[in-house]
């Protein structure tokens, strides 16, 4: 009995206490480092906040183009939505940081640790990539509503466009609501990829405290439980939501 107690203390000791460079638990880089990733969840939420609310703007303007009978503006946004659909993120974002940005040099950080000359970049591609996605999100609410509303609009004397944006639109922003903030959780994790142009966001603190403690493994396991921590309770919360949209739409 004895020594299987040894065994466990000493296991625990291991594992928790003195836990090798790779070790799971090896946190003892938090007294010095965890400032940083501090600042990590501050830029990560700022850039999927930013980004999804740009990409609003874009996608709802795509989305009337695909509704649109005329072949040319629907051909020009759908292909919008096919390029930015079928090539990976990492790729949008190189091309428009060296390409788009190449020039583009401020000397200043946002809020004192976020560099511009990366933050707007990524910023710009995550938003273009999101604005595909988007769009089809709010093209799939403005089908959802039934045509008979447009046809009452236009039978009030209201123009094509006035149905779309004083009947039609507002019912189908309700709709995509729930999908609108799931874009925003997704967006939390896919702007981890802007940590290869060294903005200090979640992943690039996990990379920089690795590299400089040789500890491989525990920024990483803390990255994943700080994900986690910020997108399940995001997505309880959006599924609340939603129950209490269908209840409404019951009654």
């Amino acid at each position: 009995m004895s020594a299987l107690w040894d065994q466990i203390l000493l296991w625990v000791d291991k594992t928790f206490v003195n836990p090798p460079p790779h070790g799971f638990f090896n946190f003892h880089f938090l007294p010095k480092y965890g400032s940083l990733f501090v600042e990590g969840v501050e830029c990560t939420l700022l850039l999927a906040v930013v980004s999804v609310l740009l990409a609003i703007v874009p996608a709802l303007l795509l989305a009337l183009m695909r509704l649109s009978k005329n072949r040319l503006i629907k051909g020009i946004s759908g292909a919008y939505i096919t390029v930015f659909r079928s090539t990976p993120l990492l790729v949008q974002l190189m091309i428009i940081n060296f390409g788009l940005f190449s020039s583009f040099n401020p000397r200043y950080n946002l809020f004192g640790f976020i560099p511009m000359v990366y933050f707007v970049p990524c910023v710009v591609a995550l938003a273009l990539n999101s604005s595909a996605y988007v769009a089809e999100i709010f093209r799939a609410g403005i089908l959802a509503v039934d045509a008979g509303q447009m046809e009452a609009a236009r039978s009030l004397g209201l123009s094509k466009w006035q149905g779309m944006y004083m009947v039609v639109l507002p019912q189908a922003i309700k709709n995509v609501l729930p999908a609108l903030a799931n874009e925003i959780i997704t967006m939390v994790k896919e702007s981890s990829i802007c940590m290869v142009l060294g903005i200090c966001d979640l992943m690039f603190a996990a990379k920089s405290t690795a590299g400089s403690t040789w500890i491989s493994t525990a920024p990483y396991v803390l990255v994943a439980v700080i994900y986690f921590a910020i997108n399940f309770p995001a997505g309880k919360a959006v599924e609340a939501v939603e129950r209490r949209m269908r209840r409404g739409d019951i009654r």
